[in-house]
């Protein structure tokens, strides 16, 4: 079973954003050194709690200290880009680190719709059914190689010569499922945010996978929030960390870094917000390294993924290590 990383780079209660991202480099040598297949940096904007603002970046950091483990976007959200951009972006880091780079693409809108806007620049662009085609442009980008002697030829990313990324696209329901099958792209199940019909979904994406310029067989990841302590105490003062971050993330409070455990201990859920907090605790997986591995195996059984990966989502970032050390002891990474 490979076993990879899904790093959002939060920015702890008491850090800078500096901070935040050299933890990502170091986490990635962490992760590489343990055997961890691939990590994925994440793309969110408009959330000051959050770090991982432009994951192309980050990628090449990442993949600059690191000399085996794949490195990839989880996801670059398409309709916040230019098709053309990204193919040419993906195309100078596949050259640079060749074999190493992954790319993985979404539909989500953004934080909100105006930070949607912001980003796109037009109301027209807001709307998600245009998707499918951006997906198509995008992969006749990463796949056309032109005749360098031909005079006015069909527009190109450059650079020429580099074998495009394996493409993978995020979703989290049926929808995204059909898509990546009928176009043969991987597929990364988003566990974390809908837990609910992965199973559904991953026979759907298997049973109608269509081979394409892409991957020969389906290929298909689940991704899990997940905290793995020593104790089920430790675990459930890691956890709270997590809870009161989505809590005040759920509130419109994006700018809070990740509160430390002295912090959520010292915090008194309300009733509404304690019902936000019980739903979000129900996307992860939380617990002693026996209980962690017995639940993703179980959700890995079910979903009959060929990949696991782990986002762990904690304040102290030698702790978040420590989660990952374990989940390697647990899963027996090579």
């Amino acid at each position: 079973m490979q076993i990879s990383v899904l790093d959002l780079s939060p920015i702890p209660s008491g850090a800078t954003a500096s901070q935040a991202l050299r933890n990502t480099i170091d986490l990635a040598k962490h992760v590489e050194a343990l055997g961890f297949h691939r990590y994925w940096l994440a793309e969110h904007h408009n959330a000051g709690a959050l770090a991982s603002s432009t994951p192309e970046i980050m990628i090449a950091a990442v993949a600059a200290e690191t000399s085996r483990i794949r490195v990839g976007s989880g996801g670059i959200m398409l309709p916040n880009h230019s098709p053309l951009k990204i193919a040419e972006t993906f195309r100078v880091l596949s050259a640079l680190y060749p074999d190493r780079i992954d790319l993985g693409v979404g539909r989500a809108a953004g934080t909100d719709p105006k930070t949607a806007l912001a980003l796109r620049q037009s109301r027209e662009l807001l709307a998600v059914e245009g998707f499918p085609a951006q997906l198509d442009e995008l992969m006749t980008y990463l796949a056309r190689e032109t005749d360098p002697a031909a005079r006015f030829g069909p527009i190109k990313a450059v650079p020429f010569g580099v074998p495009p990324p394996p493409l993978f696209y995020l979703g989290s329901g049926r929808e995204g499922a059909d898509l990546a099958a009928r176009l043969g792209l991987g597929f990364a199940y988003a566990h974390h945010i809908v837990p609910d019909g992965v199973s559904e979904a991953m026979r759907s994406y298997r049973a109608a996978f269509r081979p394409s310029s892409g991957p020969r067989a389906a290929r298909s990841i689940l991704a899990v929030a997940a905290i793995c302590a020593a104790t089920e105490a430790d675990a459930e003062d890691l956890a709270r960390c997590a809870d009161l971050a989505m809590v005040r993330f759920g509130q419109g409070l994006r700018d809070m870094p990740m509160p430390s455990v002295e912090e959520a201990r010292a915090y008194a859920f309300d009733a509404e917000e304690d019902v936000f907090r019980r739903a979000s605790r129900a996307r992860s997986v939380v617990g002693t390294p026996a209980r962690v591995k017995e639940t993703l195996r179980r959700l890995l059984d079910e979903a009959e993924a060929d990949e696991l990966m782990v986002v762990t989502y904690v304040h102290d970032h030698e702790e978040r290590k420590r989660s990952y050390d374990r989940l390697a002891d647990a899963f027996a990474t090579p």
